[in-house]
């Protein structure tokens, strides 16, 4: 397993990176100054360190990857003749990081792991990279070892928890440590779709088959072909097409609206839903053959307020990701601030945090205080 160093005096950024790494999984050892990370390696052998631009390449004799903040020519240069292997700036990109990382372990999987990625890097429907799933406790640890168990097989899963939970961010974790990685991951949001137009945004539609139907139009299941199709809010799917979703389940073939032919396709299923989908079938709202269909494995995201010991790691991830994105200096945010937001009911779970944390990095000064809490985040 490669080992690597990460070296930045922001732990939001640390506790970033680590998180994403140990779930690829690499060994990750942490330092904030030049000395600890040293120390590491005089201790531990390490393989490849991550460090921010501030910090001496000339210091740590292995590897380096430089991620950078403010890119500019001369500062990238400097890097790669004083031994970067590369120079990344944030946001990072991390199918490119992760592509560079795993040249340095020669194990059989990761090469194939490396191939993959290439392979997605030159697919035109390329994910964007996955952001990690942020936190220490228990409750999400037992989420990241269902997704390491679950992945690696083709089982449908049906993702469960409230509005605001991470259900997608598990459903494309799902899909990224699958063996279905380099293909699509698609996504239909089933309660976004009009009933009357839903089998044709699943199956697909020859032309001439309704009104608008111009030419032949290609479905969610034939676009996510050898890959992953996410079912978001499958319960408030019509019933009338949850036979239809269920024949394609059950014999790995659609049909088009319109069509005579059947055309088979080869998609893992991941579902999600917000709603108590036993009480649906209670009420005849959601057929029950389709549920054992869809759920032969179900994850529970666990709201926050069962979380509550993560909602500090959660605030310096966001700090640091919305700042780098609208390009401004990191805000520190107080303790007060920090044990106020812990306590507050987040109704809408981690979404409404990440909204809550913009709008306090936008109206705050240089730190957040608890008096910014007050003001802007008044419980509703």
């Amino acid at each position: 397993m490669t080992t690597i160093l990460i070296l930045f005096e922001s732990k939001s950024m640390r506790n970033s990176l680590s998180e994403r790494l140990r779930f690829e999984p690499f060994a990750v050892s942490e330092a904030e100054d030049i000395a600890s990370a040293a120390e590491i390696c005089r201790t531990t052998p390490i393989d490849v360190a991550i460090l921010g631009d501030s910090f001496p390449l000339d210091k740590l004799p292995i590897p380096s990857v430089v991620i950078t903040r403010e890119p500019n020519i001369d500062s990238a240069i400097g890097a790669l003749r004083h031994g970067a292997i590369d120079y990344l700036t944030t946001p990072v990109d991390m199918n490119r990081l992760l592509d560079t990382l795993r040249r340095f372990d020669t194990d059989d999987t990761e090469v194939k792991s490396v191939e993959r990625v290439a392979t997605r890097h030159s697919t035109r429907r390329t994910n964007c990279a996955t952001q990690p799933i942020i936190g220490h406790s228990a409750a999400i640890e037992h989420v990241r070892d269902m997704i390491s168990r679950v992945a690696p097989s083709d089982a449908r899963v049906m993702v469960l928890g409230e509005n605001g939970t991470g259900k997608e961010l598990v459903a494309r974790w799902l899909h990224q440590k699958s063996s279905r990685s380099a293909a699509p991951f698609v996504e239909v949001n089933c309660a976004a779709i009009p009933a009357e137009l839903i089998e044709s945004e699943l199956f697909g539609h020859e032309k001439g088959s309704f009104t608008s139907a111009v030419k032949q139009r290609k479905g969610k299941f034939e676009l996510a072909d050898g890959g992953t199709l996410f079912m978001d809010e499958i319960g408030d799917m019509s019933l009338s097409a949850q036979a239809k979703v269920l024949r394609a389940l059950q014999e790995n073939k659609i049909t088009r609206v319109g069509g005579d032919r059947d055309i088979s396709v080869d998609v893992r299923v991941v579902s999600a839903t917000n709603k108590d989908i036993r009480h649906e079938i209670e009420l005849g709202h959601f057929r029950e053959d389709l549920y054992h269909r869809l759920s032969v494995i179900e994850i529970d995201v666990p709201p926050l307020r069962e979380r509550r010991c993560d909602i500090s790691l959660l605030v310096e991830h966001f700090i640091e990701e919305i700042c780098s994105r609208h390009n401004i200096a990191t805000k520190h945010i107080d303790r007060e601030a920090l044990n106020m937001l812990a306590e507050r009911q987040w109704t809408g779970n981690i979404r409404e945090l990440h909204n809550v944390v913009e709008r306090l990095i936008i109206l705050s000064d240089d730190r957040i205080t608890a008096n910014n809490v007050e003001l802007y985040c008044h419980n509703r």
